[in-house]
Parts: C-alpha cells; sequence; structure tokens
C-alpha cells in the first residue's frame, strides 16, 4: 500500500539501492512507474506493506516501509527480487557498493572506494563534501542524515588524523 513520505513515522525502515549509473531522462519516468508499481502490491504474510519508494537524483532506489505490521524477510526478499528484475529490465547495477557519491558543487560524482583516500589526500574532496551515507535506517535518519558533509558521515575514516 503506497504511501507519501510525509505520511510514514520516523521509524519506518529505510532501504537505500545505489545505481552505478545516472539513470537518464528517458528511462526515469517508467523506472518511477515500475517503483510505485511495486510499493501498491508489495506484501508482508500476505498483508499490504505501507511503503514509499522513489528514485532520487536520478541514482538512487530508496524504499521505506512501516514496520509495525513486520515486513518479513520473505517480503524483503520480493523486494531484492524487484530490483535485480528492474536491473536487468533497464541494464542498471544498483548492488555495486564499492563506489561512494558525492556532491560536486551541483553535480553528483562517482569516485570508488579504493581511490576515496587518495582523493582526501591531494585534496580533490574534502571533509566539508556533501556525501550519501546509504547506510541510513530509519526514515527520520533519512531525512536527516542520507547528505552529510564526509565529516559526519562514516567516510570520516578515511579523513587524515589531526593534531589536537
Amino acid at each position: 500500500m503506497r504511501r507519501d513520505l510525509i505520511a510514514l513515522p520516523d521509524h519506518s525502515k529505510v532501504w537505500i539501492y545505489q545505481s552505478t549509473i545516472r539513470i537518464s531522462d528517458h528511462l526515469l519516468a517508467d523506472i518511477q512507474n515500475e517503483v510505485i508499481g511495486f510499493t501498491k502490491e508489495w506484501t508482508s504474510h500476505g498483508r499490504a506493506v505501507e511503503s514509499y519508494g522513489h528514485i532520487f537524483h536520478h541514482r538512487f532506489l530508496v524504499f521505506v516501509a512501516d514496520e509495525t505490521n513486520h515486513v518479513s524477510g520473505c517480503s524483503i526478499d520480493s523486494s531484492v527480487r524487484f530490483i535485480q528484475n528492474l536491473g536487468t529490465k533497464y541494464n542498471l547495477d544498483f548492488f555495486d557498493r564499492l563506489n561512494f557519491l558525492y556532491f560536486n558543487n551541483e553535480n553528483i560524482e562517482s569516485i570508488h572506494h579504493s581511490d576515496f583516500a587518495k582523493a582526501i589526500e591531494t585534496e580533490v574532496i574534502n571533509e566539508d563534501y556533501l556525501i550519501f551515507n546509504n547506510l541510513v535506517k530509519t526514515k527520520k535518519e533519512f531525512i536527516q542524515h542520507w547528505i552529510v558533509p564526509i565529516k559526519f558521515s562514516w567516510h570520516k575514516k578515511y579523513l587524515p588524523v589531526t593534531a589536537s
């Protein structure tokens, strides 16, 4: 059962799947319609899952679900199958976790995790760049902490240690 994001409780569970490439404008509407269709039909133990799904920034497929009525492993598996099928249909990969996405001015840039520390060291990026923290777990965290400066995300482990 699809809900608007604002209608779901703050404790609702969030899953973020990041595409390895930007979703083109001509595919975005079709993909978004399929995401909406899935959330309208998503069930857990025969009961509708109150959920929201959306493509953000042409890169992120985000599901938010109210777990009050328990979102089971089987229903989570069905969402993963949906995303795998969506990826196959549109030649997209939503399961590569080795790239970090961040804002460079108004543009979203991608950097492989193995190059991240070097980019900070050489000041290609710095601790104030906004990065996507795809490890947020709840709607409240998603709204407040999904896009944060590197220095406030788990990515800060790549920052050089400064003497106090």
